[in-house]
């Protein structure tokens, strides 16, 4: 991946357009459109005026996807399992980050969301988990089961349902 770099010059910023993006890999907008949708992960960020815009890490895996396709001859889905398979060790390298380590890439508002979030999460869980009587307690229960629907009720229902004949007129 760092060859594909060396051949393209990508200026040192952290944010690029889509249209920047396109120019650095020379190719038209509906191919990179169309690699966002089959790389879910290549981090299409929206800015305030809903302008895509792309991280530099984004540019050279663009660049790389390009170089995979048309000069290795490789197809979207043989792309898409080159990419995975240099991605699962990276994977291990994280189980050995600390406990604390996320808390530095998450801002304290995100975890109080999250937080917030899970709290929910819980308590839900904790609500469909409950016996029906443990739930609303007690004999007030009994409301909530199901039964056969009362015969004469019925009958009266049937009988709002159905519209009187009309007269023919001759």
């Amino acid at each position: 991946m760092t060859d594909m770099s060396e051949q393209v010059d990508i200026p040192n910023r952290a944010l690029f357009k889509a249209a920047e993006v396109c120019e650095l890999a020379k190719v038209q907008p509906y191919v990179l459109r169309s690699w966002e949708t089959e790389f879910k992960d290549l981090g299409v960020v929206r800015s305030g005026s809903s302008a895509r815009v792309y991280r530099r890490e984004d540019v050279e895996r663009v660049l790389l996807i390009k170089h995979l396709l048309l000069h290795e001859g490789l197809t979207l889905a043989g792309v898409r399992r080159k990419l995975d398979e240099e991605a699962a060790p990276a994977l291990d390298i994280a189980q050995d980050v600390p406990a604390e380590a996320p808390g530095r890439v998450v801002s304290d508002d995100a975890r109080a969301r999250i937080a917030t979030v899970k709290a929910g999460l819980q308590s839900l869980i904790t609500l469909l988990s409950a016996t029906p009587a443990a739930a609303v307690g007690g004999d007030e229960a009994a409301r909530f089961e199901l039964a056969p629907p009362d015969e004469a009720a019925t009958k009266r229902e049937t009988a709002k349902s159905v519209s009187p004949r009309r007269k023919r007129s001759a």
